[in-house]
C-alpha cells in the first residue's frame, strides 16, 4: 500500500504552497512534514489525505494492489489535528461508539478510555474536559480505528509532559503497522519519523 505524489502542487491564488512534489509514502513506515509556521504543512497533509485537491500534479492511492479513488480514500485515513472539532455536548463515552459507527475501533470503548487516562472523565460532556483532555480524545480517535494510514497534525497540542509521554507510548504500542504521516515543527513531535520532507525544498 502506498500514497505517490507526482509533480504535485498546491496554490491558493496565485500563492503557491508547494510545487512539483515528488514522493511516495509506504505502509509501515513513519514521515514528518517539517517547516515554519505558516508555510503550509497542514495543507500539504490534507492534500495528501485527499482533504482538499492538489492545483497541478497526481496523487495516487494503491490499496492491496488495486489504485483507489482520492473520494474513496477516506476510508483508509484517520487524523487528529487542531482545526477539527469534537462534539462537545457528548462523553467521551457516546463520541467515541458515534466515531465507531464510521469506523471500526480496534479496543472496547471502556479500554480505550482507560489507556488514555480518562476513566474518571468517561461519562462527562466533552466541553467540561481541560484542552489536554480534548487532545487525548482527539488521539484516541485517530489511533484506535481499523485503519492502515494516520495522519498527525501538531499531535500534540495542549498537551504536558505526561500527555507526550501517553502520545509516544500510543504510537509505539498501537501504531507499529501504520502508514504514519505528522505535520509539525516540534521535534518531540515527529522524533520517531523514520524519513522528513522540509516543505521548504518545494517552494
Amino acid at each position: 500500500m502506498y500514497i505517490s505524489l507526482e509533480q504535485t502542487g498546491k496554490r491558493f491564488n496565485r500563492d503557491w504552497i508547494f510545487r512539483k512534489l515528488d514522493y511516495r509514502f509506504q505502509l509501515g513506515k513513519s514521515y514528518a512534514i517539517t517547516g515554519p509556521n505558516g508555510s503550509g504543512k497542514s495543507t500539504l497533509l490534507q492534500v495528501i489525505g485527499g482533504a482538499t485537491s492538489q492545483s497541478e500534479g497526481n496523487v495516487q492511492y494503491s490499496m492491496n494492489n488495486a489504485q483507489c479513488s482520492s473520494e474513496d480514500i477516506y476510508q483508509y485515513i484517520s487524523i487528529a489535528a487542531p482545526y477539527l472539532e469534537l462534539i462537545e455536548e457528548m462523553s467521551a463515552k457516546e463520541f467515541l461508539q458515534f466515531h465507531s459507527s464510521f469506523k471500526n475501533l480496534t479496543h472496547p470503548i471502556e479500554e480505550i478510555i482507560s489507556i488514555i487516562g480518562l476513566e474518571k472523565a468517561a461519562d462527562k460532556q466533552i466541553r467540561y474536559y481541560s484542552s489536554g483532555m480534548k487532545q487525548r480524545i482527539k488521539l484516541a480517535q485517530a489511533i484506535f480505528v481499523d485503519v492502515p494510514i494516520l495522519l498527525l497534525d501538531e499531535p500534540c497540542t495542549n498537551l504536558d509532559k505526561t500527555g507526550y509521554d501517553l502520545y509516544h507510548q500510543l504510537i509505539q504500542n498501537y501504531c507499529g503497522n501504520k502508514l504514519i504521516i505528522v505535520s509539525s515543527n516540534d521535534e518531540m513531535e515527529m522524533d520517531f519519523c523514520g524519513e522528513r520532507i522540509s516543505i521548504l525544498d518545494w517552494k
